[in-house]
């Protein structure tokens, strides 16, 4: 494995922003200093070569973490358009380093089974970027051994677990209070992390029986309102409460979800939330006309007043993750119906993430603040930052060289993708991934992919929320004020 010597960049995570050079060797980062000795670095190097990237005007960030892909999702009788090898190829492209994706609790397996199912998906199916998982727990299978398989989820390395508050007809839906409390006294008891889906389903399926509109794209959004996702969160946040557990809401979509989590964490319920850029960028009016299918997915798009709203309080601190939940389709899968019950939900997007985030919030809030959204927040959340998520002596040599020159306008010619579309066309972005590092290994770099399917490792989950992740009131959460941003570069 050669030595890699980026020179020139400015270092940005977390609690840091400062030109420095930055050495990876062995797969792990080994050196920052204000200056590195090219020719005292051969000298080294014992094996494989020196690589020199010269990052000067880009910015050098840790491996980009997107805390919510389904990469080969099998829904409705088919397969997604990104699977392992084509996720993996996507996320190069934008920066991301490791993935969090998900496992379905299999009919006839428990949690165990289920997820060395997924794992052993995954690397059979080539991942060439790291990955872990969230583990599904589903209401077809709640029963009595679920705190004994809980255990055993753990000693396997993943301590992350996803409910959903919807789906009955697939048996998804987790709703008996009685199994929500006990999931939540064991997760709390092993320090594991609930996520949850919130979509209210008694709401849903009410409004779905009375239903006597048309079933376009468009009417979407009235079929699973915003109230529906507050409700979920009320519910379900407040069950968490009393059983003292931290909850995870996943992909908040509208203000009526966000003044939940407001309420429920100014009660001091622990409640940790993540957005995603369909829901920051996006809105209802591109579910209309002859491609609105494309744009399906659950929640549904809001609209333009939501987006802003969302956009607010992400720079205000008030979400701790921004993550994709990437589920690919292609044009063909997604226009097989014009009918919301049976288009397939999903878009693509990890590649879009940083260019969408950076554009929108460079000046909006501190530089390392944005980073941390991506890289240290789900880092700590989920139990991997003792290898992911910072530029730190020690850590995996994985890194995101983000070029911020130049603008370019979104369109599906430019993304890589295997659904050979993006949700985002028409928007503008402002600079560019440069060069991939995963592990030492170079895996996209000025626009040519390197990535080699089966590289990609299983990163364990340690204990999660490490670190002591605080969330509220935003002035005293997890983001560093400006003034207060370390150079330890030079320290």
């Amino acid at each position: 494995m050669s030595t890699i010597i980026i020179k020139n960049g400015t270092l940005v995570d977390y609690r840091t922003e400062c030109r420095a050079d930055l050495v990876i060797s062995g797969g792990k980062i080994c050196k920052i200093a204000p200056s590195v000795d090219v020719e005292e670095e051969k000298r080294r190097a014992t094996s494989g070569g020196v690589k020199v990237i010269d990052a000067a005007g880009c910015l050098v960030l840790p491996g980009l973490i997107d805390a919510h892909t389904h990469y080969h999702l099998v829904s409705r009788g088919t397969v997604t358009a990104d699977s392992f090898r084509e996720g993996s190829r996507t996320a190069s492209f934008g920066g991301v380093t490791t993935v969090i994706d998900f496992a379905d609790h299999n009919k006839g397996m428990n949690l165990e089974e289920s997820a060395k199912f997924r794992l052993d998906e995954m690397a059979r199916g080539g991942m060439a970027v790291d990955y872990t998982l969230h583990q599904g727990v589903y209401g077809h299978g709640y029963d009595a051994s679920i705190p004994e398989n809980l255990e055993r989820l753990k000693e396997l390395g993943i301590r992350t677990l996803k409910i959903f508050t919807t789906y009955r007809n697939t048996g998804y839906l987790l709703d008996d209070p009685a199994s929500l409390r006990d999931l939540f006294r064991n997760a709390k008891r092993l320090g594991m992390l609930v996520t949850v889906h919130c979509e209210y389903n008694p709401f849903i399926e009410k409004i779905n029986d009375n239903w006597k509109g048309t079933y376009l794209p468009k009417d979407h959004p009235d079929m699973r309102p915003a109230e529906a996702e507050a409700e979920a969160i009320r519910t379900y946040g407040e069950i968490a409460f009393e059983e003292d557990c931290p909850l995870y809401i996943v992909h908040c979509s509208s203000e009526a979800g966000l003044d939940e989590i407001r309420r429920l964490r100014g009660m001091g319920a622990e409640i940790y939330a993540e957005t995603t850029p369909t829901y920051l960028f996006l809105e209802r009016s591109r579910l209309e006309g002859n491609d609105g299918a494309l744009f399906v997915m659950t929640p549904p798009l809001r609209t333009e007043r939501d987006n802003k709203i969302l956009r607010d309080a992400l720079s205000r601190g008030e979400f701790n993750v921004v993550a994709t939940d990437h589920c690919s389709f292609t044009r063909e899968q997604k226009l097989s119906s014009c009918d919301v019950r049976t288009i397939y939900p999903g878009v693509p997007g990890t590649e879009e993430m940083f260019p969408l985030l950076y554009t929108a919030f460079k000046d909006r809030m501190p530089l390392s603040n944005l980073v941390s959204l991506v890289t240290n927040e789900p880092a700590k959340l989920f139990g991997i930052s003792g290898r992911k998520g910072s530029l730190s002596v020690g850590m995996d040599g994985d890194v995101c060289i983000y070029d911020p020159r130049g603008e370019r306008i979104l369109d599906d010619s430019i993304v890589h993708t295997a659904a050979k579309y993006t949700a985002f066309r028409g928007l503008k972005i402002e600079g560019k991934v440069s060069c991939t590092i995963s592990r030492g290994r170079v895996v996209m770099e000025r626009g040519e992919y390197f990535g080699e399917p089966g590289e990609g490792r299983f990163i364990e989950q340690s204990s999660t929320l490490e670190g002591g992740v605080a969330v509220w009131p935003p002035a005293r959460g997890f983001f560093i004020p400006k003034d207060a941003i370390r150079k330890v570069c030079n320290d």
